[in-house]
């Protein structure tokens, strides 16, 4: 038998984080679209199709958070830690991250999602 609490936490980390990627991946596509580069078309595609693939995703996931009957919020934040509240079929449970490990974490999934991207064409 899998080990279903490692899933749920799993889960709950990519819906965490997987909103902060796709944010990232639309202000960079802001950026290059005003930025003086000579060729932003070929970064410009590979950044809308890494979005389409996170946000199809994210879709998967949100879902699979009804399913469960997970709730996520954000608590409170300061320059450390960023604290979340994770209610599980009725339960709630407190939870702190590191700040600089989100940041790794979001760092991991743009990649993930860029060579995603890469990968498809």
């Amino acid at each position: 038998m899998p080990n279903t609490k490692a899933e749920v936490y799993d889960i709950i980390e990519r819906a965490l984080f997987l909103p902060m990627a796709i944010t990232i991946l639309n202000r960079d596509l802001d950026s290059i679209g005003k930025s003086t580069l000579k060729l932003k078309q070929p970064y410009i595609q590979l950044i809308k199709q890494s979005l389409k693939i996170a946000q199809k995703d994210l879709i998967g996931i949100r879902q699979e958070l009804r399913k469960r009957k997970i709730k996520i919020h954000q608590a409170d934040r300061d320059d450390a830690f960023t604290f979340y509240v994770f209610a599980i079929n009725g339960y709630e449970e407190n939870h702190r991250y590191f700040n600089p490990r989100i940041r790794e974490q979001v760092s991991g999934l743009l990649e993930h999602y860029l060579f995603a991207a890469e990968k498809s064409n």
